[in-house]
């Protein structure tokens, strides 16, 4: 691993409040140091005169590993067909598939664009040792694994019984058994009643038997445990009635939930928002609810969210969701897959064409847009497609013209539902994001909502060494005109460098690499009364023994610890 130095590009560094100054960044061992310390006479030296040069991207919300995705690609043989990428020999491997890419594919296409950190958010305790296997097999991206955690029955039991203590022990146990790194919380308490064939439309303050707790005790005991854990992200929030029409009202009081727990930091993320943000009362009159819920965010100091745009095609939906997924699949009318796992969830699967000319899928495509556009503070907002329910990640391009350009979206117009933009807010918006805003949405807000922001996310001094430099000179292309020219430049990066090391040049994979594994680690051990408590309580429930729940270190490729 040499030196590179980075010369004369327009750096956008936000959380080092750069601004597309022209500055030369130096590279060393792996991380940023300052360009004084390369020695230009051995050095790599990139010449980024009239060009962007940002940190690599940071997609906090994707599903890219893991039985659900691994069902996804068995259920669309038809997605590996069209789009794949040959091997070349010496320098990387093959790949297919466009909603749901094989694992070295999903690596490489990320890279492309500029993009080094990926979070996979959902995966039951039981099977992440299979999502650790896969995620070990994408190359040139640092991982991130969240604990899927909202309908845990021994964590319901310690919660229904009022017994906080232990419910922290159990997830602080949870999350080093599993090697993960925050808490995700999807539709609370549905799985649980989707074993008696229910659970669709399950509201925050609606019962779940047998435990006599609502998915609000749900969200608030996991926020008091993430808080008392001292975890760098806090929960991960998949709302309650996910994609029904009125749903905003939901989202609306899931985000007022967890107020009173606020020390004036961000204490609860919801996910996706864009399918938790539906006025009206059916499908027949749906609405946009984007501009309600982004009023609440600017009021909400302790709310983050990410978008889940959509975009139109073919696109495969899956979550732990069961109940919505098996609603979706008679509309859709196409295919449906579903799992549960033991004591911990229930996912379904189902392929998904988002049609412009549908003005239920217009309004949807709207609302993401929205969600940003109006959000007064890009540090709690970002950008994903909650891949690949809403669209591929590899549409992030087509999306960042989108929000910098009001003419390209008034493009967009002339192709969708009038009677879907009708119900939505975003033709009235004049708002257009610069290159600075784009890089917090995609890069530093991520990072710093990870709590991952001393060494992802910016170029300052010690940061990893994870660039991506665009070829189009900020001084020369305005984006609200010349949109076409920012969706091909963040298509293809013109290089990126992933831990020091040049991964693309000109838009082509020139040597694959392979990133860490990120997760907590905390400095106390546990406690073994409750460990022997927790052991018989697991062996009542569960088919797999106490001691194979644990993924040991050597079972990842490479392990990288967050203290707590």
């Amino acid at each position: 691993m040499g030196e590179i130095l980075v010369r004369n590009g327009y750096v956008y560094d936000p959380l080092n409040n750069v601004n597309g100054e022209v500055m030369d960044i130096g590279i060393k061992n792996g991380k940023i140091v300052d360009p004084s310390e390369i020695d230009v006479s051995r050095a790599k030296v990139i010449d980024a005169r009239g060009r962007i040069v940002m940190p690599g991207g940071v997609d906090m919300h994707a599903h890219v590993a893991g039985p659900k995705v691994n069902s996804a690609r068995v259920m669309m043989p038809s997605d590996h067909y069209n789009s794949c990428m040959k091997l070349l020999r010496g320098v990387h491997r093959s790949g297919t598939g466009k909603c749901t890419p094989s694992t070295f594919l999903t690596g490489y296409r990320y890279a492309r664009m500029g993009w080094t950190t990926v979070v996979e958010p959902a995966s039951p305790p039981l099977k992440t040792l299979h999502t650790h296997e896969e995620m070990d097999d994408i190359p040139m991206v640092d991982k991130l694994c969240f604990l899927l955690l909202d309908s845990n029955r021994i964590l319901l039991e310690y919660l229904s019984e009022g017994d906080l203590d232990k419910a922290t022990a159990l997830v602080k146990w949870l999350l080093e058994a599993t090697k993960c790194y925050a808490v995700k919380i999807v539709d609370p308490g549905v799985a649980v009643l989707w074993s008696w064939g229910k659970g669709y439309g399950l509201d925050i303050d609606d019962q779940i038997p047998p435990y006599n707790i609502t998915p609000r005790d749900i969200i608030v005991g996991l926020c008091k445990i993430s808080q008392r854990l001292g975890l760098p992200h806090s929960i991960h929030v998949h709302c309650n009635r996910l994609g029904i029409p009125g749903n905003y009202e939901t989202t609306i009081k899931t985000m007022e939930a967890t107020s009173h727990l606020s020390n004036g930091e961000i204490n609860i993320h919801i996910t996706h928002a864009q399918f938790n943000s539906y006025a009206g009362e059916s499908w027949f009159d749906i609405r946009s609810g984007g501009e309600e819920v982004a009023e609440v965010l600017n009021k909400c100091a302790h709310v983050s969210l990410d978008a889940g745009q959509i975009d139109f095609g073919t696109a495969i939906t899956m979550t732990a969701d069961a109940p919505f997924e098996f609603a979706l699949y008679h509309l859709a009318r196409w295919k449906w897959g579903g799992a549960e796992v033991e004591n911990e969830a229930a996912a379904g699967i189902v392929p998904f064409k988002y049609r412009r000319r549908n003005f239920v899928n217009t309004v949807q495509w709207c609302i993401g847009l929205e969600l940003i556009l109006l959000a007064k503070d890009l540090w709690r907002v970002v950008l994903t497609t909650d891949h690949p329910n809403g669209a591929p990640f590899t549409r992030y391009p087509k999306i960042i013209a989108l929000l910098m350009s009001k003419k390209c979206r008034e493009e967009m117009f002339k192709k969708v539902s009038k009677k879907g933009l009708s119900r939505s807010v975003l033709p009235s918006i004049d708002r257009e994001l610069d290159f600075y805003d784009i890089a917090i949405i995609t890069r530093a807000a991520p990072a710093k909502l990870l709590g991952l922001e001393k060494f992802k996310g910016h170029l300052g001094v010690g940061a990893d060494a994870d660039v991506a430099i665009y070829d189009i000179d900020p001084e020369e292309v305005d984006p609200s005109r010349d949109y076409a020219r920012v969706k091909e430049a963040f298509k293809r990066a013109y290089c990126t460098i992933k831990g020091g090391e040049i991964v693309v040049r000109e838009g082509e994979i020139v040597k694959e690499v392979f990133g860490d594994t990120i997760a907590v680690k905390f400095r106390e051990g546990h406690d073994e009364a409750f460990l022997k408590e927790l052991r018989e309580r697991f062996e009542r429930y569960y088919t797999v023994r106490f001691s194979n729940y644990w993924i040991p270190d050597h079972k990842l490729r490479s392990l990288r610890y967050v203290y707590c």
